[in-house]
């Protein structure tokens, strides 16, 4: 297997797909979105501008927007000015929208410590083992 990336690669892509639906369904039936709960959560350590919150989450600017104007009209977001340049507009968390970030994290890690409550010792250690590398793909 670790002579065949594209295998390697393949598997990885199932697991971890497997594992964001999981992740997803702890929020299931609330009105915010997974999506949106991303987009909160790219907004955690402050203000950040329209543009990069599209580019970091794949998408067009007026998806982004259509998003941005959702989590506004829910109170979880609010827009700013860049004090770098008043043209360009910047959103952040509001109290609110960091008290449902919080919520929705509890949940989830709430929901992944029951799934690793039941793996074997070892199997947590080679998971444990295999979290810097995974934590490598994607930030070159």
């Amino acid at each position: 297997m670790k002579d065949d990336p594209a295998g390697l690669a393949e598997q990885v892509s199932s697991v971890l797909r497997h594992l964001v639906f999981l992740l997803r369904r702890t929020v299931a039936g609330q009105p915010v979105t997974s999506q949106q709960y991303g987009v909160l959560g790219s907004l955690e350590h402050g203000a950040r501008r329209m543009t990069e919150l599209a580019e970091e989450h794949g998408v067009q600017l007026p998806t982004m927007t259509v998003q941005i104007n959702r989590l506004e009209d829910a109170g979880l977001v609010a827009r700013g000015t860049d004090p770098a340049d008043a043209r360009v507009r910047t959103v952040e968390l509001t109290g609110e929208g960091r008290v449902r970030l919080r919520a929705v994290r509890e949940a989830r890690i709430a929901r992944l410590t029951e799934e690793l409550a039941a793996l074997t010792d070892e199997e947590r250690a080679a998971l444990a083992a295999a979290l810097p590398v995974l934590a490598k793909l994607g930030r070159s």
